[in-house]
Formats: C-alpha cells, sequence, structure tokens
C-alpha cells in the first residue's frame, strides 16, 4: 500500500502567488494624490518615487511567474492520446496513462488560471505605474 500526503507539497507556490497577487492589487489601488497628500514638493516626490520602485519590482516578479506559468502551459499536447487506438486506452497501461493526461490537463488548467489572474493584476497596475514615472 502506498499513502501519499499533500501536506505541505503545494503550499509554498499557492502561498507565493496570493502574496503576489495581494501586492499586486493593493498597488493598483493606491493613488498616488492620496499618498501624497499633505507631503511638500520633496517628499511628495520621494513617495512618488518609493511607489514606481515598488510597483516595477512586483511587474518584475509578476513577469517571472508569468514565465514559469507558461513553461507549464508547453509541450506536446496532453489529449494526443486521441492519437492512440482504442484498443490502446483500453490497456492496463492505458488507465496510468489516464491519469498520467488527467493530471497534465489539470496542471494547465491550473496554470492557465494563475496566469490570467496574474495578466489582470499587472494591466490594472502598468498605468500606475506610467503616471507615477511621469510624475517623478
Amino acid at each position: 500500500m502506498i499513502i501519499t500526503s499533500q501536506i505541505g507539497g503545494q503550499t509554498a507556490p499557492t502561498d507565493a502567488l496570493e502574496a503576489l497577487s495581494a501586492r499586486l492589487r493593493d498597488l493598483a489601488l493606491g493613488e498616488l494624490d492620496a499618498l501624497c497628500t499633505g507631503s511638500d514638493g520633496r517628499d511628495a516626490a520621494s513617495i512618488v518615487g518609493a511607489y514606481a520602485d515598488d510597483a516595477a519590482d512586483a511587474l518584475r516578479e509578476a513577469r517571472a511567474r508569468l514565465v514559469e506559468l507558461r513553461r507549464q502551459l508547453a509541450g506536446p499536447d496532453p489529449l494526443n492520446v486521441l492519437e492512440a487506438t482504442s484498443r490502446q486506452r483500453a490497456s492496463d497501461a492505458g488507465h496510468a496513462g489516464a491519469v498520467r493526461v488527467r493530471d497534465h490537463l489539470l496542471t494547465q488548467a491550473e496554470a492557465g488560471r494563475a496566469m490570467a489572474r496574474l495578466a489582470d493584476l499587472a494591466a490594472a497596475l502598468v498605468p500606475k505605474l506610467f503616471e507615477a514615472e511621469h510624475r517623478r
């Protein structure tokens, strides 16, 4: 009997993705005028510069994660199994193949959802970065 556990197995990438998503969302919600309220010219420029640096860093991190997620989507089409004969798919080895194909499809679906989420969040932050760079 083989027993496997998912405890601690996939929490780190999910936690990192959640942290990055929260960071992107929080930065996109920030308003430069509100951040600079009550600051004189030099302090406001410092705040805007720090915001721009943080936004650029978050977007670089998102870019690296998107590249990693694209790799998960790459490779052979898991549904190439349809090219096999029905006899091959019905064999005992075919059962192991079915599990492998299902797992690969699920991995691709998860990567696709994560990519869409990060791209959406990054799209909301990019205009804010441009605005902050303009104000610098």
